[in-house]
């Protein structure tokens, strides 16, 4: 009995779930014949399931949100009891698509959404580069280390600290290039929390007063004001 009531008590909060929700995210698995998706959202600095369904031989899923302000959400797949890994996304009121594979579900998938997402793939094409390199300079740094190079270990060092300098600049000008995107806040609050503060203090005072109320723009003045009193 108590199984049967605890079922019935999800089905009742999906259902409300659906009734208030603005946000709709549907998707697609490829191989995926059974397993259970959520839907989370970060919440106290956890994540927290928003919706769920099990997944029994349907191809298609759709599950359902209420969002105050656009916030990046996670996708996540569990199958026999084994997580899959969390796609990340960036909804906003209105419907995302997501097509991936069980076989790579990270890094197959496709994401079709908000304009949010646009600028989110924008940002992360470019910081795909930045691993590149720095990938490279791993690589210098550690044939230089083994030869006992020293003068190349100290230029793979200096290249390796001016890579990191371009990377924070990137990030800053980017969000600033995008002030009226939540888009800016959320990259100031998530990618360089630790940049000295008056870049975070820059971001902050161009963002329009809209962006400045939503989830990130809270979150950031948050930030500063902690990083101030330190």
């Amino acid at each position: 009995m108590k199984r049967i009531a605890f079922f019935i008590s999800l089905l009742i909060v999906s259902s409300c779930a659906k009734d208030q929700s603005n946000f709709t995210l549907k998707g697609s698995i490829k191989d995926l014949k059974k397993g259970t998706v959520y839907l989370q959202r970060v919440a106290d600095s956890s994540l927290v399931s928003i919706d769920s369904l099990d997944i029994n031989g349907d191809l298609l899923f759709e599950l359902h949100a209420k969002l105050d302000t656009p916030e990046v959400l996670y996708l996540k797949l569990d199958k026999n009891g084994q997580e899959s890994g969390l796609i990340p996304f960036f909804a906003d009121q209105g419907v995302t698509e997501i097509k991936t594979s069980l076989k790579n579900f990270l890094f197959d998938a496709k994401i079709k959404g908000s304009k949010q997402q646009e600028k989110m793939e924008e940002y992360k094409l470019m910081m795909t580069k930045f691993k590149d390199k720095n990938l490279d300079l791993i690589k210098n740094n550690f044939e230089a280390q083994k030869s006992g190079d020293s003068i190349r270990i100290d230029s793979s060092l200096k290249e390796y600290n001016n890579l990191m300098v371009r990377k924070y600049l990137y990030t800053v000008n980017f969000a600033i290039n995008n002030k009226n995107s939540e888009i800016a806040p959320y990259l100031a609050i998530s990618e360089i929390p630790d940049a000295n503060v008056r870049y975070l203090d820059t971001i902050n005072k161009v963002l329009s007063p809209e962006i400045q109320s939503s989830k990130y723009g809270k979150e950031l003045q948050d930030l500063i004001d902690q990083r101030k009193k330190e």
